[in-house]
């Protein structure tokens, strides 16, 4: 059982130099002092508010973050994301405690694949004898019922090195999932989750884009819908689209990806 913690006096001591009058950089040097005292390193997932990343010791994609905190000698990782990145920073550091300062940030992805509904439906279809291959964004319940935990990077040679004679349940993305089959051709059983804001992405907003940008690549993340892959110029991981943008020429690039 992975347990994350939401640490009352973390906040508390936050609240000891608080005042309505503060501003961001005496906030900033308070969450300093206060990491300093207990010996904590901060990390920012890619999509929080500059304020925060200026603040963060690490700054990156959730898994990347989590083996950064691993590096180091701190007792406390505080973790700005969401619930599922948390109890990964966990079980990569199980004897580091981890705080989420919002217990209710969620994750619509993780969310859309309860443990309890995964052991259910593996129940129900014990006959097919699952191979479960688990996106990492999903909850500890999640991995803890996985035969092996992929990323978006290397969710290809995962699934080809699964066992040919077992039956795939991919989880909890089906974009991912759909994109992993039409590069492997490997069949599997998609589990029907999305990410509320990748799905949001459409080939009209892309075709928007590019008549806005006429001269911009579009990057798309594979947890987009297939249209937008379609029409996107690179499909890849957060990784690799950090390292797409660092080589391509281009001034702009369109991104599909939170």
């Amino acid at each position: 059982m992975v347990s994350v913690d939401v640490q009352r006096d973390v906040a508390s001591g936050l609240d000891r130099t608080r005042s309505s009058k503060q501003s961001s950089a005496d906030l900033a040097k308070a969450l300093r002092e206060l990491k300093a005292e207990r010996n904590a390193v901060i990390l920012a997932h890619n999509y929080q508010v500059p304020e925060l990343q200026d603040v963060a010791d690490f700054v990156g994609d959730s898994l990347g973050l989590s083996y950064q905190a691993a590096k180091t000698n701190a007792d406390v990782i505080l973790f700005c994301g969401v619930h599922f990145m948390a109890e990964t920073a966990k079980i990569i550091n199980p004897t580091k405690r981890v705080l989420l300062p919002d217990l209710d940030a969620g994750c619509s992805l993780s969310e859309s694949c309860p443990p309890e509904k995964l052991a259910e439906f593996l129940n129900k279809h014990a006959g097919k004898n699952y191979y479960v291959i688990a996106y990492i964004n999903c909850s500890a319940g999640v991995k803890a019922q996985a035969d092996v935990i992929c990323t978006s990077g290397n969710a290809d040679k995962i699934v080809m090195s699964a066992p040919a004679e077992r039956n795939i349940l991919f989880v909890p993305d089906q974009n991912l999932g759909a994109w992993v089959m039409e590069r492997t051709g490997r069949q599997m059983d998609l589990w029907q989750g999305t990410c509320y804001v990748h799905v949001e992405f459409t080939a009209r907003s892309i075709n928007r884009i590019r008549e806005e940008f006429p001269e911009a690549p579009v990057v798309a993340h594979p947890e987009c819908t297939y249209a937008v892959r379609m029409l996107a110029d690179e499909v890849c991981s957060t990784e690799k689209m950090v390292a797409f943008c660092k080589r391509s020429p281009a001034n702009e690039i369109g991104r599909a990806h939170v």
